[in-house]
């Protein structure tokens, strides 16, 4: 006799796709607001279970994590035609031997080295603002920021600045974003424009691809930079080096996943401080006391606590990764409900960061809730969870600390306007229609 499966509620029968593309935020909120912690629907052939409880996501992610794979995911089948199989879309003892390989290049000792990197970067941006500071021009933030990211990142990975390699590097980035950050379903409404951002990825993706190449060539040929080591340096030094191919792909993941995250979580900051003038004056106030006028370094980041929270309240409102995805290998069973193998089993930041058992007020902007740190495991996840936690966190921190408080120092940004600012829910959450501010003197 077959076994009768215990399966969670959802709504009946497939839901409708083209809804729930326009609209992700509102329908993961709606399923977790009407069916409950545990939540089953059908989507484009898939049974997808959503996971809405912090303790849930936790058995996915860390405790039963080995069920739960990356392989033959949204994310995987949107990632790994650009990255292999890098950190990101790999999987099993590749997966785990990789971390391994990365992971010292990333302890905060190390990365806090790269502080200079950070403030040198920061001061360039200051500088190409000036003349917007001068006239009142509005800035495409969410742009500039992105570029600014990206010139970190490569700094710090490769050793080189992106105008050493051309504008097309920045270029092809934008590229990628614009192709993987967009899912089109089976029935394309613009077949035309899908297929040039296609070629546009794949133009991109051999641009990338070849120059990732070259530099890490160079620097196998010329060894590392004695001035100044990189995180390409420690890879090459690490379980990587005998795969060229392998070493492409972590070099690839690491830039692109690396830059874009830190770029939303910096403007969603921006944004959240200039609707909220308190909380912008206590950050500002804290950056004059600690700093004045001087550069930041990385040891001023832990004294930057109010800098820290507004970030980390950022991520909470508008987590740069929304939605965690992962297909259960094996039969399970999550809360007293039946998984069947192949089940996508999907968790959201969006809810969790906005739950009101666990949140007091969840969608107000309130920084000093990070002055308290006890909270369930696993409901606070801008970066993930489990063992598969990103492992450039604190690059991430430290990097979004640093900018922020020299933007603090230099600028006072203001939202132009009127101009509409809309979450969309991408690969990342980006806003939808940029970020447009007028960068004024503090």
């Amino acid at each position: 006799m077959h076994k009768h499966l215990v399966l969670p509620p959802g709504p009946a029968g497939a839901v409708d796709l083209e809804r729930m593309r326009q609209a992700p935020l509102d329908f993961v909120t709606e399923l977790a607001g009407t069916y409950g912690d545990v939540t089953r629907h059908q989507a484009d052939g898939d049974t997808v279970y959503m996971v809405n409880r912090p303790d849930l996501a936790r058995y996915v992610l860390k405790e039963n994590g080995a069920n739960y794979g990356k392989e033959h995911t949204p994310d995987d089948h949107m990632l790994r035609p650009l990255l292999g199989n890098g950190l990101l879309t790999s999987d099993g003892e590749v997966w785990a031997r990789q971390r391994r390989a990365c992971a010292p290049a990333f302890r905060l000792t190390e990365v806090r080295t790269f502080d200079g990197i950070i403030t040198e970067a920061a001061h360039g941006l200051l500088d190409r603002w000036r003349p917007a500071i001068e006239s009142g021009a509005p800035l495409a933030v969410d742009h500039h920021l992105t570029a600014l990211t990206l010139t970190i990142i490569t700094r710090a990975i490769l050793g080189v600045d992106i105008d050493g390699v051309g504008e097309g590097f920045g270029q092809a980035v934008d590229a990628v974003n614009s192709c993987i950050g967009h899912y089109v379903p089976p029935e394309d409404p613009d077949p035309a424009d899908t297929a040039r951002r296609q070629q546009s990825f794949n133009r991109a993706r051999i641009f990338l691809d070849t120059v990732t190449r070259t530099l890490i060539s160079a620097r196998r040929v010329a060894g590392p930079d004695p001035g100044r080591g990189t995180l390409l340096d420690a890879l090459l030094d690490s379980e990587l080096t005998g795969s060229d191919v392998e070493l492409r792909d972590q070099v690839l993941t690491l830039i692109m996943a690396g830059h874009e995250t830190t770029a939303k979580a910096l403007t969603w900051t921006l944004y959240l401080l200039d609707r909220h003038p308190e909380q912008a004056a206590l950050v500002r106030a804290e950056v004059d006391q600690v700093l004045g006028d001087r550069t930041p370094t990385a040891a001023d980041q832990p004294r930057l606590l109010r800098c820290r929270r507004a970030i980390q309240e950022a991520m909470r409102l508008y987590p740069p990764v929304w939605l965690i995805s992962r297909r259960a290998r094996a039969a399970d069973e999550i809360d007293g409900y039946d998984v069947e193998p192949g089940t996508l089993v999907c968790i959201s930041q969006w809810v969790l960061h906005r739950d009101p058992r666990y949140w007091s007020r969840p969608q107000e902007f309130r920084p000093e809730r990070f002055a308290e740190p006890v909270r369930p495991s696993h409901l606070y996840l801008p970066f993930g969870g489990g063992e598969r936690i990103c492992i450039g966190q604190h690059f991430a921190m430290v990097e979004a600390t640093l900018v922020l408080a020299m933007l603090i120092q230099n600028v006072r940004l203001e939202l132009v306007d009127g101009f509409p600012v809309e979450p969309e829910a991408l690969v990342t959450l980006r806003p939808r229609y940029g970020m447009s501010m007028i960068a004024r003197r503090p």
